[in-house]
């Protein structure tokens, strides 16, 4: 966080809160908590996050190291299925309810998509636009200050590609993958800065990406197009870039899945999945990004649920103290916030939410991410402190991390910045070198006379925005009757392909090129609209395909085009 400018805490009002000024009743089952103290007035005028951590009371600690979802879309109205999904998770109708209830250290912003690997862990949707997100997020943070609690961090997992939370109205990067085949960082950088402007604008502290995986077998598609690719060491320069554009932005990059998540074909949205390599393979495959990320100054980083067999066999990363504090403290030198990956994945729902809580402090995390109750995992904290199983030290030290992150909050720009013309330009430059021809023509027009597109099921938005970027490129597009572009994206098959196109386009990982019977072969990594107009360029004959693929397809070469 070397790159964000510092702004101050919101100390008196943290005081106020744990000297007693809070009129609230205390939450159920914490009544045999210490009773908070007045802090030093040294304290207040210093601002120093580790004085303020010390000052607070047990229930403030607790509090600021939980950062679940909540349901609804603004912050104090909302309709009645939305209340009903806080009451069940929280005890309180609204989101700010929720913060001032349980003096929350951050939310996570969430949304479910059907084709997304990490939709299990979103119930709710409370993303629409660049607008509502803007009301929401200072509608929480106004509760906050009411509440007299530290500004929020709030986080959201925009990846872009497969996972991405906020879709409308934004400048859309393409799949991290796509960036690994321009292979080219500082279009990575920009591209990323641009997002962390948009991000910044909208409200949101802390991004969960980039996603700093390197990608194993191609049976791994919980990763897949997410990950920049197989080599480490481009995979390092990409996550170095990604960080580096958006914390310039004031947003802190969260690297994930610590220790790797992809050498892998287990989903930990499923069960525990298994990392099998040697210790010595994964300080070679794994351990690069990370540590690339974190020498970029990451603000965060997330633990995966994953049995890392070389660092602590048969313990889930996230409740290992050798992964979370020997590995990510010790080996990396990471001084920022360590924060769980969902807690409502079956690899954390193994223990009572209050007993999960306290392990993963235990083993090194500062943050719990989504607990599936919230009262559970804040009473399992204070009756750990009571019993001595959670040293208050550690829990100190957790939430210090966590206010010194949020000292580093910057004022949000305002929303004119969202699909700003750089921007585009931008994101543009990114996608256009992403374009990989794995087989066919490589200059002029790659298809003679007209076309029609096609596409997989489920793929009609993408296949318009072909059609109209080509027409903008000067194509000749019909409803049919034309030589097929077909197109086929993140989870489609061997079925899902046209035999008869001449020219199949894959919007996601490029494995299933390798069964396509086309002539041309090109993969674009994401169906985004910028994505599909630089596609167009290089169909019309207007631009060259300069990327390559940044993981191997059997029977195909990186790119056709040398």
């Amino acid at each position: 966080m070397r790159r964000l400018r510092l702004a101050a805490l919101v100390v008196p009002a943290l005081l106020m809160a744990s000297c007693g000024a809070d009129k609230q009743p205390a939450p159920p089952g914490a009544s045999s908590a210490p009773a908070a103290t007045q802090a030093p007035s040294s304290v207040a005028s210093t601002g120093d996050p580790a004085a303020v951590a010390a000052a607070m009371s047990d229930v403030d600690l607790a509090g600021q190291v939980l950062m679940p979802y909540a349901y609804g879309s603004d912050a104090t109205t909302v309709d009645k299925t939305s209340a009903a999904g806080n009451r069940s998770l929280a005890g309180v109708d609204t989101p700010a309810e929720m913060v001032a209830k349980f003096h929350l250290g951050g939310l996570i912003l969430v949304g479910f998509t059907a084709q997304d690997p990490t939709g299990s862990t979103n119930p709710a949707t409370n993303v629409e636009s660049p607008q509502q997100v803007r009301k929401l997020t200072d509608g929480l943070q106004a509760a906050a200050q009411q509440a007299g609690i530290p500004s929020l961090t709030i986080g959201t997992d925009q990846e872009y590609g497969v996972v991405t939370r906020i879709t409308e109205g934004v400048t859309a990067l393409p799949s991290a993958m796509a960036a690994g085949a321009a292979g080219r960082p500082a279009l990575t950088e920009a591209a990323w800065r641009a997002a962390g402007e948009e991000l910044a604008a909208m409200g949101i502290t802390v991004d969960f990406a980039p996603v700093a995986d390197t990608l194993g077998p191609p049976t791994n598609t919980v990763i897949g197009s997410r990950s920049f690719g197989a080599d480490p060491k481009a995979n390092a320069a990409q996550v170095t870039a990604a960080v580096r554009g958006l914390q310039s932005a004031g947003v802190a990059a969260g690297l994930k899945h610590f220790p790797g998540h992809g050498h892998t074909s287990g989903d930990s949205h499923e069960g525990l999945p298994v990392v099998a390599q040697t210790a010595q393979q994964w300080a070679a495959q794994d351990l690069p990004p990370f540590r690339a990320g974190v020498t970029a100054g990451a603000g965060v980083v997330m633990s995966g649920h994953l049995d890392v067999q070389a660092l602590d066999k048969g313990t889930p990363a996230t409740f290992s103290h050798k992964v979370m504090t020997d590995e990510l403290r010790g080996t990396l030198k990471f001084t920022g916030v360590a924060i769980t990956d969902a807690m409502n994945m079956p690899p954390a729902m193994k223990w009572p939410a209050g007993e999960a809580a306290v392990r993963a402090l235990n083993a090194g995390n500062d943050m719990l991410l989504m607990p599936p109750d919230i009262a559970g995992a804040r009473d399992g904290i204070l009756a750990g402190l009571k019993n001595g199983t959670l040293k208050r030290e550690r829990l100190v030290e957790a939430v210090t991390r966590i206010l010194t992150l949020k000292a580093h909050r910057v004022a949000a720009p305002g929303l004119s910045v969202i699909g700003a013309p750089a921007h585009q330009q931008a994101v543009s430059a990114l996608d256009a070198a992403s374009i990989t021809v794995l087989r066919g023509g490589c200059t002029g027009a790659l298809l003679a006379g007209p076309v029609t597109v096609t596409a997989a099921e489920g793929r009609e938005v993408a296949r318009v925005n072909l059609v109209r970027a080509l027409q903008a490129a000067g194509v000749n597009v019909q409803a049919a009757g034309g030589k097929i572009i077909h197109l086929v994206g993140y989870g489609d098959k061997a079925v899902d392909l046209n035999p008869a196109a001449a020219m199949t386009v894959m919007m996601d990982t490029p494995y299933l090129l390798a069964s396509a019977k086309s002539p041309a072969l090109i993969a674009t990594y994401s169906s985004s609209k910028l994505s599909l107009t630089a596609l167009a360029a290089v169909v019309a004959g207007k631009a060259k395909a300069t990327g390559k693929s940044p993981v191997a397809v059997p029977g195909l070469p990186a790119t056709a085009c040398r």
